[in-house]
C-alpha cells in the first residue's frame, strides 16, 4: 500500500470492518461509533485518547472504544496501521462469551498493548477475515475471541477449571472424521460450553487450539492416504484440505518433506 492510502476490506464475518491504512496524516479530535482493535504497522503514532496521552510504534497493538474522545499523528513523517472495527453488538456477544455472563463495563481497558502473541494474532485474524475462507472459521473464530479476550484481559481462573474432561468429545469427533467442516460453535455446544470457555479448556487439554488439532489429525489422514496410494490431489480433498497446496505446505511443516517426496520414498 502506498502512502496516504486508506483500503476498506469486506469481512468474513459481518459487523466487522478491516481497514488498513498508511498516512502522514494528522486527524483532529473525533469519536467512533464502533470498537476497534488494530496494530502498528510501520512508523509510530501520537494520540491523546480517552485514557491519557499515549504512542504506539511498530508492533504494537492499539484500540479504541465508542464514543471515546481521540486524536492521532505521526511521530515522523508518516505511520501504517490495521484496524478492526467492532459493531458494538458484536463486541457485546463476544464479551459476554469471554466473560461467562460475568461481564461488567463493555469498554477495553488499555489504549496501547505490547504484546507479541496479540500481534501474531492480529495478523492472521486480518488476513482470514478479508480472506473470507470457509474452511478457516474454526482458527478465525478462536483467534476472534482470544483477540478479544486479550484486549479486555480476561483473566485465566474461574470458571473453566473442571472443563476439560468434557472437551474430549469434541476431540473424538475430530478423530472420527478429520475432513468434516465444524466450526467453532458446534464443538462448544457438544460440550455444552460458550466457545470461549470450550477454546480454553480444549487447548488446556490437548496442548493445541482446536484448529491446530484439526489439522494435525487431517495431515496425518493425508499421510495415511498417500501411503496407501492415493494421489496428492485426491488425498487433499479427501483429508479435508481446501486445496493441494495447503496440504503440501502442512507436510512439509510437520514431516520436513513434500508429499510427493514422501510418496516417491515410499512407493
Amino acid at each position: 500500500m502506498k502512502s496516504g492510502q486508506f483500503r476498506i476490506y469486506r469481512s468474513g464475518v459481518a459487523g466487522i470492518e478491516p481497514v488498513r491504512a498508511d498516512t502522514g496524516r494528522s486527524f483532529p479530535k473525533h469519536t467512533h461509533d464502533q470498537f476497534g482493535i488494530g496494530i502498528i504497522e510501520a512508523g509510530a503514532q501520537a494520540s491523546l485518547s480517552g485514557r491519557g496521552m499515549v504512542q504506539a510504534e511498530a508492533g504494537d497493538i492499539i484500540s479504541v472504544n465508542p464514543n471515546e474522545v481521540h486524536d492521532g499523528m505521526p511521530v515522523g513523517e508518516s505511520r501504517a496501521w490495521s484496524m478492526l472495527y467492532f459493531d458494538p453488538r458484536l463486541i457485546g456477544d463476544l464479551l459476554r462469551e469471554v466473560g461467562e455472563g460475568r461481564l461488567g463495563a463493555v469498554e477495553f481497558p488499555s489504549p496501547v498493548i505490547r504484546s507479541g502473541e496479540m500481534a501474531g494474532h492480529f495478523k492472521t485474524l486480518f488476513s482470514l477475515l478479508i480472506e473470507d475462507a470457509a474452511e478457516n472459521s474454526l482458527l478465525r473464530d478462536g483467534l476472534l475471541l482470544s483477540l478479544v479476550a486479550a484486549a479486555m484481559r480476561e483473566g485465566s481462573g474461574g470458571a473453566g477449571a473442571a472443563a476439560p474432561t468434557v472437551v474430549y468429545r469434541a476431540r473424538e469427533l475430530i478423530d472420527d472424521d478429520p475432513a468434516a467442516p465444524l466450526t467453532l460453535a458446534e464443538l462448544a455446544a457438544l460440550c455444552g460450553l460458550s466457545r470461549f470457555r470450550f477454546l480454553r479448556a480444549f487447548t488446556r487439554a490437548t496442548g493445541l487450539t482446536p484448529h491446530a488439532y484439526l489439522m494435525q489429525r487431517r495431515i496425518q489422514e493425508a499421510r495415511r492416504l498417500i501411503a496407501a496410494g492415493t494421489s496428492l490431489a485426491e488425498a487433499a480433498f479427501a483429508s479435508g484440505f481446501s486445496d493441494q497446496s495447503h496440504m503440501t505446505r502442512l507436510f512439509i511443516r510437520n514431516f520436513g518433506v513434500s508429499p510427493g517426496a514422501y510418496a516417491a520414498a515410499i512407493g
